[in-house]
């Protein structure tokens, strides 16, 4: 038995190991192009995450939470979409379109029947494939809210996704989740195909709510 327990603590922290290699690996990646100030900023990064790779192999293993941060910080940087730069280009605030994106089962309605539709589609998909488990191993006192914003191009697509300052398992979960959202007919402004701001709160703790928001302006 003791055997087995040793296994997998060693299984574990080739994991860790190969993780931080990974994720060494992304940002690099994802930043070899940036400009020299940046470069500075990555530099510093870099120096943070070395001594976490230290302080891993220093203690020989990881707890279950350490994992779960890590592998979430992991899936953040893993596609461009999850990264901290966020633009939103010539998109138009949610609020201010001639008619909402038609989420799949919102067609055929009248413009306020189809916002109000989109609003109500996008909390039950969210609420729906969230795992609560994320939430709850968080043991938060009390719940907290966090601002998601996204943005649903002139072609339906999520992208420009951004969740503001929260745990990073949150964060990593609403990415998923959100990268999971269906192909959606585009919001119509003038007549033309336009790609919109949405903004919405997510409420977590240990249940889960979602609103969708309307924003009276772009956000920074």
């Amino acid at each position: 038995m003791k055997y087995i327990s040793n296994r997998k603590t060693k299984f574990g922290f080739q994991n860790v190991m190969v993780i931080l290699t990974i994720f060494t690996m992304l940002l690099c990646f994802s930043c070899k192009e940036e400009s020299n100030t940046l470069q500075t900023t990555e530099s510093d990064l870099m120096t943070k995450i070395n001594a976490v790779q230290e302080q891993v192999m220093a203690q020989g293993n990881m707890s279950e939470a350490e994992e779960q941060a890590l592998l979430g910080l992991c899936s953040i940087i893993s596609q461009e979409d999850g990264m901290a730069v966020y633009t939103s280009d010539d998109s138009i605030i949610l609020k201010d379109v001639d008619s909402a994106p038609v989420f799949n089962g919102c067609e055929g309605l009248s413009k306020e029947e189809t916002r109000a539709c989109f609003d109500d589609k996008i909390a039950t998909f969210i609420k729906r494939e969230f795992n609560m488990k994320v939430s709850k191993d968080l043991n938060l006192s009390e719940p907290k809210q966090v601002d998601v914003f996204f943005i649903i191009d002139d072609s339906g697509n999520l992208t420009g996704m951004k969740v503001r300052n929260c745990e990073v398992t949150i964060q990593a979960e609403i990415l998923r989740v959100l990268r999971k959202m269906p192909i959606m007919k585009p919001a119509v402004h003038n007549e033309k195909s336009v790609s919109v701001i949405c903004s919405i709160v997510v409420t977590y703790g240990n249940e889960i709510k979602v609103d969708v928001v309307y924003i009276p302006e772009r956000p920074e």
